[in-house]
């Protein structure tokens, strides 16, 4: 039933204007729609993120947004790097940490968090 309809993502802050900046400045997100001081609306290649202002920002504490990075995923986390992002490092079985990348088998994982801890990551496709 929803199989073919587009999904979008959901992320609440603190702070819609430190947000701006990180979604912005620091990813690279275009904002493509707001409501008042409440929503930024970015979009993310066909998708769209809403970015909303939340009492309850900073509880998830699991993964929210996955960017799918086709092909070099370490050029992309280089580049995020550059610009003051900190990649997470987490103990997983059968997974080997190289630099910021959880690599397992054949696939790649790099795991950021925003200003208020929602945790994003990349994933090599």
């Amino acid at each position: 039933m929803l199989g073919n309809i587009n999904a979008v993502a959901n992320l609440a802050v603190k702070d819609l204007a430190v947000a701006r900046r990180f979604y912005e400045d620091t990813l690279g997100l275009n904002q493509v729609d707001a409501e008042g001081d409440e929503v930024i609306v970015y979009r993310s290649g066909n998708t769209r993120i809403n970015v909303y202002r939340s009492q309850f920002a900073g509880t998830n504490q699991a993964t929210a947004v996955t960017w799918s990075v086709d092909g070099d995923i370490e050029r992309v986390v280089d580049a995020l790097k550059s610009r003051g992002v900190r990649f997470e490092h987490y103990d997983m079985p059968d997974t080997q940490l190289i630099g910021d990348l959880h690599v397992m088998g054949d696939m790649k994982v790099a795991w950021f968090k925003d200003p208020d801890g929602n945790i994003l990551n990349l994933i090599n496709d």
